[in-house]
């Protein structure tokens, strides 16, 4: 009488090995660090910030608002018209209230542009206005 083995066929399923829970694990890690990330925004234009000996650094801006040499104002790589800034920061906003908004003036940008920007930002909402400097 033959005896019959079930280790005959079982041995060449068993010699692979399954990645599929490996692979739904890193997924759900990458899933989970794209939504936890902060993403950083950009206000689009390399500005020559003025010099300050009292500047401190500030870690919540959720909005950065740039300020050329020749007072054209940049939000998120876009040029913005003054009249449309209030809008445009008060989106910016409701999508991350508990954040701040940065201004980074142009050394040779007018005060006339810095101050349109500044009262701007506050009819739209926000009273937490920082401005970018060089220590």
């Amino acid at each position: 009488m033959r005896k019959f083995a079930w280790n005959e066929h079982e041995t060449a399923d068993e010699s692979t090995i399954d990645v599929t829970p490996m692979l739904d694990v890193v997924f759900i890690l990458l899933i989970f660090f794209l939504v936890t990330a902060s993403f950083v925004r950009e206000s689009g234009i390399e500005v020559e910030r003025p010099q300050a000996t009292t500047a401190e650094s500030k870690d919540n801006a959720a909005i950065l608002i740039a300020i050329d040499s020749s007072d054209s104002v940049w939000i998120d790589r876009r040029k913005v018209a003054t009249d449309s800034i209030t809008g445009m920061v008060a989106r910016l906003h409701s999508e991350s209230p508990k954040g701040s908004v940065v201004i980074q003036a142009d050394a040779d940008a007018s005060t006339r542009a810095l101050v349109a920007v500044m009262d701007a930002t506050r009819r739209a909402g926000v009273s937490d206005i920082a401005l970018a400097t060089e220590q």
